[in-house]
């Protein structure tokens, strides 16, 4: 009886290697191409910030310049503006944050009466759309004869900027494992040291992650503050108000600054994540025991 007659042992055909290798890396070249569809506006961004416009409401590539980051505050008004939305998110964001983050372990960590009734108004207000909101948020303060202007503008950020905090630090506290903390209890650990060498380095990440969401969408926001600002002016406000009479090239100055400053952020999270997990990894560390 013959043995059969084996088949060729050479590479493939070039159609079939073709095949293979488009099946192998199509979800990467879609999360390649969705990506720079998504960096697209930024790219122009930067790119209109080293351009010299013909004119005021002329926004086409034109002539190369520096002259737009040598004063980026040479718009009247405009650095206070930026300076403005910056207070407000810091303080929008540390106020929102704290509160946010008690939420999120009160609704995790315990059990009461009206606990599935407050994490479906948790949603709400993100939810809600910000033409509601913020009107709504005007006819309180109006109601209650309270001014408009920096103030309402903070506790009008912090209102919906607390429902991100509490969903992300709830996420992050319900993927982690409680058999940590009950460990560090059974070695004599008392409930401050748990929560300070366990369960806060453990949660860091998503209390800054949420605290980042938070300034992000407060320095952003335009519709809630156009409704309780006053005479408050943050920088979207001056960007609609410029908007009407051509925006000055110096708006994609802060942009792509805020884009850098956000970007080197996150990056030295991550390279911070990654030494971290190396450390780990070496013999002697905590994780090779």
């Amino acid at each position: 009886m013959t043995a059969p007659h084996p088949g060729p042992s050479g590479p493939a055909p070039w159609p079939h290697r073709a095949w293979r290798a488009v099946a192998d890396h199509w979800v990467l070249a879609v999360g390649l191409l969705v990506l720079a569809y998504l960096f697209l506006p930024i790219g122009m961004v930067v790119a209109l910030s080293f351009n010299e416009p013909a004119g005021r409401l002329s926004y086409d590539l034109d002539r190369f310049t520096l002259d737009n980051w040598a004063d980026p505050c040479g718009p009247a008004g405009m650095c206070s503006a930026v300076v403005r939305s910056v207070q407000v998110g810091f303080l929008a964001t540390l106020i929102a944050t704290v509160l946010g983050t008690l939420m999120a372990f009160a609704l995790v960590r315990h059990r009461f009466r009206g606990r599935a009734a407050t994490n479906v108004l948790v949603f709400l207000p993100m939810a809600t759309p910000e033409v509601v909101l913020g009107s709504s948020l005007l006819a309180l303060f109006v109601g209650a004869r309270v001014p408009l202007g920096f103030w309402t503008v903070v506790v009008a950020h912090v209102m919906f900027c607390v429902s991100f905090v509490v969903v992300t630090v709830k996420a992050r506290l319900a993927g982690m494992d409680a058999r940590l903390m009950e460990a560090a209890m059974d070695l004599y650990a008392n409930e401050w040291q748990t929560f300070r060498r366990v369960t806060l380095p453990l949660v860091l990440p998503g209390i800054v992650a949420a605290a980042l969401l938070s300034f992000s969408l407060s320095f952003d926001d335009f519709i809630i503050t156009n409704f309780n600002s006053g005479t408050t002016v943050t920088f979207p406000m001056y960007v609609w108000g410029a908007a009407q009479r051509g925006i000055p090239p110096e708006v994609n100055v802060v942009g792509t600054a805020m884009f850098a400053v956000s970007f080197l952020l996150v990056a030295a999270g991550q390279l911070a994540g990654r030494r971290h997990r190396r450390g780990n990894r070496v013999p002697g560390g905590v994780g090779s025991r």
